[in-house]
């Protein structure tokens, strides 16, 4: 097992949480803003952004003068290869290269001094990352928003990596705060790629519309699917779907993806209450972390909230077992 200290050695963080790559919603401004709090923020770079749009965040990520990341997706890359060029160009301190083929991608970016990672959602993905030659593995449950396998969930799943591999492993799906980064901890993982919890900041690109509805939303209000990647005629590969928060018109076409991608009037639909901000309709993608999210909060709000995670830990290795979640003195009694 990695030593428990990696990610604040490796990358000077004070706080063991990386701000997942969110595309469309963390720019280069949530990234810094991350960062600058102590954590490690990320750019989500979308299939279609353009090497000089990159180069362009870089340059605002980079400004706290922090380490700082960016997501890539694997199944665009081929179409695109400028934004593996700006990316080295630029020299953020951490790649991420997921969902779809990045084994080609390792070695270049390793050759340009970026440490390299990519997601991955079952045991064996975790062994074969490994012997591609990343860096560090991000173990992603179920429970996680956006896109990924809808296979295990995240404790599970983290066990049996941290089993299975010896490379540093951080825990992803489901961790929106300070107890959810102290289990991932305690379990072994070195420490939590996040998204959900940065999903409505301050500095994040999602509109006051949908924060509105982010807050409203509790933990039961996702579902997982590829209804909204199809009526965008999108080619995400199909065992990556995206978790989304449920509305009616993922319920009408969930299942019904044979009919949905021959329905040009869904996509002309679908394209339309994206400009409305019509969320009956639009996707806001989102894990089951959401229900934790109440209010509009800066990002470093968000990490120092995560920072209350080694504090949790100290209590439990004293014996407090409520600084985690465990019974009260009442419910001891009883």
């Amino acid at each position: 097992m990695a030593d428990p200290r990696w990610l604040i050695e490796r990358f000077g963080v004070t706080t063991r949480v990386v701000g997942a790559p969110m595309a469309g919603i963390g720019h280069g401004r949530l990234a810094a803003a991350v960062s600058a709090a102590g954590g490690l923020g990320t750019i989500g770079v979308g299939p279609f952004a353009s090497g000089e749009w990159i180069a362009k965040e870089c340059a605002v990520a980079s400004e706290p003068g922090r380490a700082f990341g960016v997501g890539l997706m694997g199944w665009s890359l081929p179409g695109n290869m400028a934004q593996l060029d700006a990316t080295i160009e630029a020299r953020p301190s951490v790649v991420s290269v997921s969902f779809g083929p990045y084994e080609a991608h390792v070695g270049p970016l390793q050759d340009a001094g970026i440490v390299v990672t990519t997601q991955i959602a079952t045991v064996d993905e975790a062994r074969a990352a490994e012997q591609a030659g990343v860096d560090f593995i991000v173990s992603r449950g179920r429970e996680g928003g956006g896109h990924g396998r809808d296979e295990v969930g995240t404790l599970v799943l983290l066990q049996a990596v941290l089993d299975a591999v010896d490379l540093p492993v951080l825990a992803a799906g489901g961790i929106a705060g300070g107890r959810g980064l102290a289990a991932v901890l305690a379990a072994g993982a070195c420490g939590a790629w996040v998204g959900t919890a940065f999903l409505a900041c301050t500095e994040a690109e999602s509109s006051a519309t949908a924060r509105a509805r982010i807050f409203v939303a509790d933990e039961t209000d996702t579902a997982y699917g590829r209804v909204f990647d199809i009526a965008q005629r999108l080619d995400w590969p199909p065992e990556f779907g995206g978790r989304a928060l449920r509305n009616p018109f993922f319920d009408r076409w969930v299942g019904n993806y044979e009919a949905l991608q021959a329905d040009q009037g869904a996509v002309d639909e679908l394209r339309a209450a994206r400009g409305a901000e019509d969320f009956d309709t639009a996707y806001i993608y989102a894990g089951q972390g959401v229900g934790l999210l109440s209010r509009e909060r800066t990002a470093a709000e968000v990490v120092a909230e995560f920072a209350g995670a080694d504090e949790r830990l100290r209590r439990a290795a004293s014996g407090n077992r409520r600084g985690m979640g465990g019974p009260t003195p009442r419910m001891a009694r009883e």
